[in-house]
């Protein structure tokens, strides 16, 4: 199976017993990736938090926050597909984008511009370093997979990993039935 690289837009896919518990079968979204780092959101952490918990004057609005990474868990994010209306925001794939004006972003929710479909908020981010992803996937702990917005979006992403691992070659499929604790297996 020919290995693909990352870049932005591209999905992470963490293999089945990785040690560190914050990708713990993990499914990242990277929305930037160049030669000094590369950023990206787990989409497969939802919170019992929604966006009107963390922020008092936004407006009400149906949204889970996900934990995004382990950096700078305090800060909050978002992708999107209203890159057209929100200025500021960052193209990662096709009507797909990151960040953008907040304040705007709050008015089109109010005028009911923007439904909970087409953005997803994190709190905090994943980031790597120069050559720190490529070493990583160079040990195996990634899968680098295309991704899109309706798996980015998408608002029930529970299943999300083993859904991939099962659509993979067969070199992986064997990932998507192994218990999380193959000592107890």
């Amino acid at each position: 199976m020919k290995r693909l690289k990352p870049r932005k837009g591209y999905l992470l896919i963490s293999e089945p017993n990785m040690l560190d518990p914050n990708f713990k079968r993990a499914v990242i979204l990277l929305t930037d990736h160049n030669e000094t780092e590369s950023v990206g959101f787990i989409l497969n952490q939802p919170t019992k938090v929604s966006i009107n918990d963390l922020i008092d004057e936004f407006p009400p609005f149906d949204a889970s926050v996900f934990i995004g990474g382990p950096v700078q868990k305090e800060t909050l994010h978002f992708i999107h597909s209203a890159g057209d209306l929100i200025e500021g925001s960052i193209q990662v794939e096709q009507d797909l984008y990151w960040s953008g004006n907040f304040q705007t972003l709050m008015q089109l929710i109010t005028e009911k511009k923007i439904y909970s479909s087409q953005i997803r908020f994190f709190a905090g981010y994943t980031g790597w370093c120069s050559g720190q992803l490529e070493r990583e996937i160079e040990e195996q702990s990634w899968i680098v997979a295309p991704g899109n917005s309706e798996i980015a979006l998408r608002q029930n992403n529970q299943k999300l990993w083993k859904n991939f691992i099962s659509q993979m070659d067969r070199e992986y499929a064997i990932w998507a039935n192994m218990p999380e604790n193959p000592n107890l297996n």
